[in-house]
Parts: C-alpha cells; sequence; structure tokens
C-alpha cells in the first residue's frame, strides 16, 4: 500500500516543480522587453537631425563678405633706406638700402564693405637683410641691430583709416595703418601710408613710414673717422597677397 501511495506523490511533485520552472519563463519576455523601450530614444535622436542643418553657423564668412589675403614670401619685400657719409671718403654721400623678401602677414578684406576689413600682424625676418655690402650686413646683424640675435621685427595694428565704404576691382586706394613697431625689445607706435589695389586675384600695394632708429636704441650709427649714418630711416613694404 505504501508503495502505491509513493508511486502517487512522486509524479505529482515533479508535474508540481515542472509548473513551478514554467511560471519563470515570461522572465526572457521582459528581458526583451527593454531594447523595445531603447528604440524611441533612437527614434528621437533621427527626428532632431533634420533639424540642425537650418541653423548653417559657417554661412558667417559669407554674410560679411570677408577673403583672407595672405602675403606671399618671395614676392614681398621690405627694405630700409638711410643716408650714410663717409668722412674718409670726402664726406661722401651714400644711400644704403637694405632688402628681405623674408614677410608675412594677412589681411582679410570685405570686399562688400572695405571699412570692415581687418589687418593681421606683419612679420620681417631682418636678419636676412641684404644690401650692397656685405660688411655693412654682417655689422647691421652682428652688431647695430643685432638682428642675428633678434632676427623678427613685427608690426601690429591697432587702426586704419581712410578705407573706402565700396571698392571696384583695379582701382587702387590710399590709406593709413597705425599700429605698434617691436624692433629687438624696443616698442614704438608708427603709421604706415598704404597703396593698394586688387587686381587678377591678388592684393598688390606698399606701405611705407619713416621712423628715428635712435628710438628703437639703435643709433644713428658712427665709425670714428670713418662713416655716420642719419638717424631717419624709411621703411618699405611691397606687399603681393593672395586668397
Amino acid at each position: 500500500m505504501r508503495k502505491l501511495l509513493l508511486l502517487l506523490v512522486v509524479p505529482a511533485l515533479l508535474l508540481a516543480s515542472c509548473s513551478s520552472q514554467g511560471t519563470t519563463t515570461p522572465e526572457p519576455t521582459e528581458a526583451l522587453a527593454m531594447p523595445t523601450e531603447a528604440v524611441p530614444t533612437v527614434a528621437v535622436s533621427t527626428e532632431m537631425a533634420p533639424d540642425e542643418p537650418a541653423s548653417t553657423e559657417p554661412v558667417a564668412p559669407v554674410a560679411g563678405g570677408a577673403v583672407v589675403y595672405k602675403l606671399v614670401t618671395g614676392e614681398s619685400t621690405a627694405s630700409y633706406e638711410v643716408g650714410e657719409t663717409f668722412f674718409n671718403e670726402n664726406n661722401r654721400f651714400n644711400l644704403a638700402i637694405g632688402v628681405t623678401s623674408e614677410v608675412n602677414g594677412e589681411v582679410q578684406i570685405d570686399l562688400a564693405n572695405p571699412q570692415n576689413s581687418q589687418l593681421g600682424p606683419i612679420t620681417v625676418d631682418i636678419s636676412q637683410l641684404q644690401s650692397d655690402s656685405r660688411r655693412r650686413d654682417g655689422r647691421i646683424r652682428e652688431q647695430w641691430l643685432e638682428s642675428s640675435r633678434y632676427p623678427i621685427a613685427t608690426f601690429t595694428p591697432t587702426s586704419l583709416e581712410g578705407l573706402p565704404s565700396s571698392y571696384t576691382e583695379g582701382q587702387p586706394i590710399n590709406f593709413k595703418v597705425t599700429g605698434d613697431l617691436t624692433v629687438r625689445e624696443a616698442t614704438q607706435p608708427v603709421t604706415f601710408d598704404v597703396t593698394a589695389t586688387i587686381q587678377g586675384g591678388a592684393l598688390i600695394g606698399s606701405a611705407s613710414t619713416t621712423i628715428l632708429m635712435s628710438a628703437f636704441g639703435v643709433g644713428p650709427i658712427e665709425i670714428a673717422g670713418m662713416l655716420g649714418t642719419e638717424d631717419e630711416v624709411k621703411l618699405t613694404i611691397n606687399f603681393v597677397a593672395r586668397p
């Protein structure tokens, strides 16, 4: 009789355990439900994407009509002109001229409204200045300008005056650029007179000013019994710039 009861109870227990395991089957269903909840977040991001191009932030430079022109090294030059007198040659006067093509800088021109144009810093490698005298060039590099130690002269513009309200290509314009000129460790305000024109896709022109060497702690230069220079020096930048 006991054996018969065991035979009836054991199958019942087995069926109960199987049915209890079957109740856990919804768990995978719940796990699968999570990705379906994540789907709306993906849908939201794709719905927002078409709205983004409407801002089109890069349009700003076009709206301003500005074009950046970069000075072309090798085609642009910077030079000095200073009078010198040779005492040992019956006070012979000579105009010393030194030139370098190591000129760099950028100009941002607003063709729609030229008065909004901007000029960035202009740098000149004065250690590369060459004249008709190697002796003079050597003295400039090692002694007078010390350009072997301070090779870069920098002009940092602070204001532009006289720019026109409109511009036609090929038309020369005259204006002034005021800024700070740094030579060696001295900085002084200077104003360049500029003539420029845009022609054939290039910005070409010249800028010139006059400074005193003494203002920068350089001169006037004197070699006893041989020569002496004037204090006044003319600086000129002949520039070619392209977009």
